[in-house]
């Protein structure tokens, strides 16, 4: 079973109810700020006179999974797609992947990880809403089955065809994604990229592998590449803690 979410921007206010419950739910630092972040994995932005929200689209076929070399990122049967920062390298092929630029890095972190929306994958997995969609006080973000909620997006188009756009984002954009929107302002006015292809992007990085030559040998020297870059961040975590252990020591004498 495939969940989601839809978002109407003829629905919401701008309370950003959604974004505050997001920092609560999964411990997220700082104020909310005004564009996603690291630490700030949805936003609601005015444009065009309404209201949209920016956040992870989580594709069916993600493209950051499919270029993430240490298995960082993963796409779980119900929809969301998840990041361990245990496995991360630190590459930030994701970053460069993702057609709807959403992961953010810790760039203020010696030891930085990605940060981004995970659709409250805890939650999902016991039967509960995103912590979003539980606090929106207009339901202008609602969860539920993925097709449940393209049969309610079309619904409203057929019955208000003067109030929204006849297109359901997400639908088919980038191969589809579990996260859709509709809306009467055009997408592309809302910053949202209205050029996507319906095939998946991840579909060109696998045909781009299996078509690399003596691919065996160049991963071997890529492996021993992470293996040198996951010992470096071992490191300088044990440098971290050493120093954080001296200070305590410091701080007691």
């Amino acid at each position: 079973m495939s969940v989601g979410l839809l978002f109407d921007t003829t629905r919401c206010i701008g309370c950003g109810a959604c974004s505050s419950a997001c920092k609560e739910q999964n411990k997220l630092p700082g104020p909310v700020e005004e564009v996603t972040t690291a630490y700030t994995w949805t936003t609601v932005q005015p444009r065009e006179g309404v209201n949209v929200r920016k956040l992870c689209m989580h594709c069916a076929v993600p493209t950051c999974v499919s270029v993430c070399p240490v298995g960082a990122l993963q796409k779980t049967p119900e929809g969301p797609v998840v990041y361990d920062g245990e496995k991360c390298m630190g590459c930030r092929y994701c970053i460069m992947a993702c057609p709807f630029d959403v992961p953010k890095y810790q760039w203020d972190r010696p030891v930085p990880v990605v940060g981004k929306c995970i659709l409250c994958a805890g939650r999902v997995k016991e039967g509960k809403p995103t912590a979003c969609a539980e606090a929106c006080p207009v339901e202008a973000t609602i969860f539920g089955k993925r097709e449940d909620l393209i049969w309610e997006a079309r619904t409203r188009i057929r019955k208000e065809p003067d109030k929204y756009l006849n297109h359901v984002y997400g639908l088919s954009e980038a191969g589809g994604t579990s996260v859709l929107m509709v809306s009467g302002v055009p997408f592309e006015k809302l910053g949202l990229k209205a050029d996507l292809p319906n095939e998946p992007p991840a579909m060109k990085t696998w045909q781009v592998l299996s078509n690399i030559p003596d691919f065996v040998g160049v991963w071997a020297v890529f492996l021993y590449g992470v293996h040198w870059i996951t010992a470096r961040r071992e490191d300088v975590a044990k440098v971290e803690n050493h120093g954080n252990g001296r200070s305590s020591k410091e701080d007691r004498s």
